[in-house]
């Protein structure tokens, strides 16, 4: 039975469920879900979008088979369980969800490197016995230790939790996503100095051939990707109203160009203020000065203005900057047509 309903998923529950529905919000794609325990919701600002709530893993598996259409999700999964060929990457750093996919030892255990673990596996070989990796990531895992020339060993897959395995001999040592490291210190594990599997954070993936074939999803799609773009190319930026005195724009501009903080993006905007005294201005001309200013530079930049003669100087947070269309909307869209 043929759908007609754009499905994106959301991860179920955890860290990455609060902070994809906060990040959708911020975007001005609020989640509308009235009852916490409903496993759908809709998104007001996309009608037709229904919104399904799935671990992140079976978010993946749902893109895989065609019965989800976009879904957030964390890399460490897309690259574990998904395929190039039926999975499309629209968004691979939605900025929340950082973790690495790491291997770790004992602290007690030589092996400090993966030339060391190779050599330890060898050895353990040697001895009739083979290295017991427990890892949630076989895929992953297992594709690392061959490009690392650790070939004798055994991927025990876990489901619960890992850092005990080495402490009661289920394994030698573990492959877990770290986040803080924290719960591998208080578990007397350490990660390998050359053993980072995988740097993982949330991403946005859709089905390859949902996206080809239906022009309704590959229409929110591009809307999902032009959207957080531009929130993401917002974040810690400031829109800088400023009035300064001058002979004319031309004269402000080229006094703002000696100053690194208050170029803008592409360059001030400065227009003619209209006083409703004209007793009040003395004959002067006053400009507003419009730029967008990014946050660590926000003191330098209002110093800046002030030295140029600025005052009135006007702050206010920015939720979007809307450019050309982003980069990331016309691969895929190229992505798709290529398919």
């Amino acid at each position: 039975m043929n759908r007609t309903d754009v499905r994106l998923a959301l991860p179920s529950k955890g860290i990455l469920q609060g902070a994809a529905e906060a990040l959708l919000a911020a975007c001005g794609l609020a989640v509308f879900r009235p009852n916490p325990r409903q496993y759908a919701a809709t998104i007001p600002a996309l009608p037709g979008v229904t919104v399904i709530f799935q671990r992140p893993s079976d978010i993946v598996a749902g893109i895989m088979a065609g019965t989800l259409d976009m879904g957030i999700t964390g890399l460490d999964m897309t690259a574990e369980y998904g395929d190039a060929d039926r999975v499309l990457m629209l968004h691979d750093a939605l900025g929340f969800g950082p973790c690495t996919l790491s291997l770790a030892v004992p602290e007690k255990a030589k092996a400090r490197t993966m030339a060391d673990l190779a050599e330890w596996s060898q050895t353990l070989t040697e001895n009739g016995r083979t290295l017991r990796i427990a890892t949630k990531f076989p895929r992953l895992t297992g594709h690392f230790l061959e490009q690392h020339n650790t070939n004798n060993y055994e991927l025990i897959t876990v489901e619960g939790t890992l850092e005990i395995a080495p402490a009661i001999g289920y394994a030698d040592l573990i492959a877990d996503l770290v986040s803080s490291g924290m719960t591998l210190r208080d578990n007397h594990l350490r990660p390998l100095d050359d053993g980072l599997i995988l740097h993982s954070q949330a991403v946005l993936i859709g089905n390859r051939q949902t996206l080809q074939m239906r022009p309704e999803v590959l229409q929110v799609a591009r809307q999902l990707i032009e959207y957080i773009e531009a929130h993401l190319r917002a974040q810690g930026s400031y829109l800088v109203i400023a009035n300064v005195r001058g002979e004319s724009q031309e004269a402000i501009a080229r006094q703002i160009a000696q100053y690194p903080h208050i170029r803008g993006l592409q360059g001030p905007t400065i227009a003619p203020v209209v006083p409703h005294n004209e007793l009040a201005t003395n004959g002067q001309k006053w400009f507003a000065v419009n730029i967008v200013v990014h946050k660590t530079d926000l003191i330098q930049a209002i110093a800046e203005l002030r030295i140029i003669g600025g005052s009135g100087v006007i702050v206010a947070p920015l939720t979007y900057i809307f450019e050309e269309e982003p980069e990331r909307s016309r691969a895929v869209l190229a992505a798709v047509q290529g398919s």
